[in-house]
């Protein structure tokens, strides 16, 4: 507590005088340092009653504190103190989906309507599908570069070179869709000179990228449909690929405590890989013994592991270049999923298995 704080009187000969005190008398009593580190009491209004009243007023000041004492608590430590009740823990949150499960199923459905009509009635009809879901794809990938990188990849001969090479699949097989993929890489090269050198490199390397990520692993899903049960191929490649993620994400959601990729995608877990596993493996042996020609369930077995593994890598690699671009979905096109291209994560990668197993196992 600060001198101020008790009234204490300026010192003369640094403030003055005082009013209605009179000068402060000099000496060593009222030095500067004495002033400094003394304390004086407030000034009393009644400084001239006698020794004996004072003497009885100390007196009666000591009774009064006594009982004040006695009659209750004085200090904060004497106060009575209500026991404390432990807290209630919180109840235990509710596990949440993470998105909106009704658009999602709603979404599904109906893609899977448009797949199914579209694969079974007119399989040129599917391959349209296909095109489109590449342009929309390449368009989303494209924007996001761009957005978040400033990379310009040419969208103009992606989307044509895209398209080309998933009807030359179709058309010539896996000779028509490395040609195509050549020719895309190439127009991307020329299309990029019409603009200033500035950023070509990485512009173009994004668009060689975009061009084999996308459209060229989409070809294998034609390449699939040129065989005579082309349409259960197809089916087999999808529902396995579905049923992976279901697993991952229903086990997972319940079961899943151990991180699978932290740093790259920390909603995985183990336990939802092991799940994803389980359900490709069964869902695997069920297709190949009733949708196949000539398949084998124990070869269902061996193809919904790998379409678990291959569907799992997929899921992550996307993660990393979200991570990379510092966005959580790539677009806003299906409500409860994200983009076009957050569906074709997993699809993309698994396509060349899926068709690479196929012929193995029951030929092309």
């Amino acid at each position: 507590m600060n001198d101020s704080s008790w009234g204490a009187p300026p010192r003369a000969g640094y403030w003055g005088q005082a009013p209605d005190q009179g000068p402060f008398p000099a000496g060593p009593a009222y030095g500067e340092h004495e002033v400094e580190q003394t304390r004086p009491m407030p000034i009393v209004p009644d400084a001239g009653r006698d020794a004996e009243h004072a003497e009885e007023g100390d007196d009666r000041d000591h009774r009064d504190q006594g009982a004040a004492q006695l009659s209750g608590p004085l200090f904060r430590d004497e106060m009575p103190q209500e026991p404390m009740s432990a807290p209630e823990p919180p109840p235990p949150e509710k596990k949440k989906a993470g998105r909106d499960l009704r658009a999602a199923i709603g979404v599904g459905v109906g893609l899977g309507a448009l797949v199914g009509a579209s694969l079974f009635i007119v399989k040129a009809l599917f391959i349209g599908v296909i095109a489109v879901a590449v342009v929309v794809g390449l368009w989303e990938l494209t924007s996001r570069l761009e957005e978040r990188k400033g990379i310009k990849a040419p969208l103009v001969p992606l989307a044509v070179g895209g398209a080309a090479m998933v009807v030359a699949g179709y058309v010539r097989g896996a000779e028509g869709a490395w040609v195509a993929m050549a020719l895309t890489a190439l127009a991307v090269l020329v299309w990029r000179m019409t603009e200033p050198p500035e950023g070509y490199l990485k512009d173009v390397t994004a668009g060689v990228f975009a061009a084999f990520y996308v459209p060229f692993l989409a070809t294998f899903v034609a390449l699939m449909l040129t065989a005579d049960d082309g349409p259960q191929r197809v089916l087999t490649f999808l529902l396995l690929t579905v049923v992976s993620d279901t697993g991952a994400y229903a086990i997972g959601w319940r079961f899943g405590k151990t991180k699978l990729a932290p740093r790259i995608s920390p909603g995985k877990t183990r336990e939802g890989l092991v799940g994803a596993v389980t359900f490709a493996m069964v869902a695997g042996a069920l297709c190949m013994q009733f949708l196949i020609d000539d398949g084998q369930w124990w070869q269902g077995l061996l193809l919904g592991l790998a379409v678990a593994a291959s569907a799992t890598l997929g899921d992550l690699g996307e993660s990393m270049i979200k991570r990379d671009l510092g966005i959580k979905d790539m677009g806003t096109l299906l409500p409860g999923h994200g983009g076009i291209m957050d569906r074709l994560d997993s699809l993309l990668p698994t396509a060349p298995v899926v068709w690479l197993l196929l012929v193995l196992f029951v030929g092309s």
